[in-house]
C-alpha cells in the first residue's frame, strides 16, 4: 500500500519558490526574468502558482539559485497528483482486465 500525501499538505512549486528563493534573495520578478532570460509575465504566472514549472524553468532555477531542478520537478508533480485526487470521484475508470 502505498502512502497517499493529503492535498493540504501540498504547496505548488512556484509558491514555494517565491517565498522561500526570489523573495529572501530580494531580487524582482522583473530582474529575475531578465536574468532568466524569459518574460517577466511567464515568470510571474509561476511564481503566483498559475502555471506549472516546466523542466527549462527549473534547471534555469538550478542554475540561478542551486537548488535541483529534479527537486523541484517532483514538487510540481507532487502538487499535480494532489490536485488531481481531489477530483479522483470524477474520473470513472474501471479496472482493466488482463488480456491473455
Amino acid at each position: 500500500m502505498a502512502l497517499e500525501m493529503h492535498p493540504s499538505l501540498t504547496v505548488h512549486v512556484g509558491d514555494w519558490l517565491k517565498t522561500e528563493i526570489v523573495e529572501p534573495a530580494s531580487i524582482s520578478v522583473k530582474d529575475l526574468a531578465d536574468h532568466f532570460g524569459v518574460s517577466r509575465q511567464a515568470l510571474s504566472t509561476l511564481l503566483n502558482g498559475n502555471a506549472g514549472l516546466s523542466a527549462d524553468m527549473a534547471i534555469r532555477f538550478e542554475k540561478a539559485f542551486g537548488v535541483k531542478a529534479d527537486t523541484l520537478l517532483r514538487m510540481q508533480t507532487s502538487y499535480e497528483l494532489a490536485q488531481a485526487r481531489l477530483q479522483e470521484d470524477d474520473i470513472h475508470v474501471g479496472k482493466l482486465d488482463a488480456v491473455a
